[in-house]
């Protein structure tokens, strides 16, 4: 029955992910890059859309808390799962900034440009190049969302945050312009799971994680509690700002998880 669930789910949600990719990358290649170069204000919606449809296909409770901010910046969340990406997009507008060897992956890098993410290597010989990147995407009002754990975890706590990108925020063209949403996601495993069941973390694959999602009976829930933002210039440095946010982020957990 398992596989059986697997399969009809996963009936359902490919052909409205492939045509709605499809929809992204002819919008935003033939209309939007033309008129509106990268403010893109029409295909994230179709993003939103697919990941309300995942939720909604998988049968996984959906729950928002806090005020979604509408200011110009960058929203930072704990990191959990491949599942993150879903629910963080069905609340949101936003566009992920990831790793550049992601956009090589079969598939998902391409899933992942085509939904505008923000690709950085990890050579410093780059980060002049990914600055400027990130100035500019921000600056045209994207939302970018960046996980400054720096990996995936099993759900049950939140791991110091890198500073590194943040140091991205302080240039003379941000620093005066940006904010800072701190954002907690926080997974609820279904009746008689293990507590974990939704972490993907260190060596798991990602088909068999996918298939256990989509083969069981009966479903969780995900929590996203947006925080209240702050600005970026109210820190002397990216060191305090990551500190702030990492304990806002940290508090939304659940108490045994702090």
């Amino acid at each position: 029955m398992g596989w059986l669930r697997a399969g009809v789910r996963a009936a359902v949600l490919i052909p409205v992910i492939v045509i709605c990719l499809l929809l992204m990358v002819l919008g935003n290649t033939l209309f939007e890059r033309v008129f509106f170069k990268q403010s893109r204000p029409l295909t994230p919606y179709l993003t939103v859309f697919v990941c309300r449809m995942f939720l909604w296909v998988t049968g996984m409770r959906y729950a928002r808390r806090g005020r979604r901010m509408d200011r110009r910046g960058a929203v930072v969340a704990n990191h959990s799962s491949w599942l993150d990406i879903f629910a963080l997009n069905a609340g949101k507008r936003i566009y992920f900034v990831s790793k550049a060897e992601v956009r090589g992956w079969p598939g998902i890098g391409w899933l992942a440009w085509a939904t505008g993410t923000v690709f950085i290597a990890r050579d410093p010989r780059a980060a002049r190049l990914q600055q400027a990147v990130f100035e500019d995407r921000l600056l045209a009002g994207h939302k970018l969302l960046f996980f400054p754990e720096g990996t995936s975890t099993d759900g049950m706590g939140v791991l110091p945050f890198k500073t590194t990108l943040f140091q991205a925020f302080f240039s003379d063209e941000l620093r005066h312009e940006m904010h800072i949403q701190p954002c907690t996601v926080v997974y609820h495993a279904p009746e008689g799971e293990d507590e974990r069941f939704y972490g993907w973390w260190g060596e798991m694959g990602f088909g068999p994680h996918l298939i256990k999602v989509l083969a069981a009976r009966r479903q969780g829930r995900v929590e996203v509690i947006y925080h209240a933002p702050v600005r970026v210039d109210a820190f002397p440095n990216r060191k305090s700002l990551a500190a702030h946010v990492e304990e806002v982020v940290r508090s939304g957990m659940p108490p045994g998880r702090q």
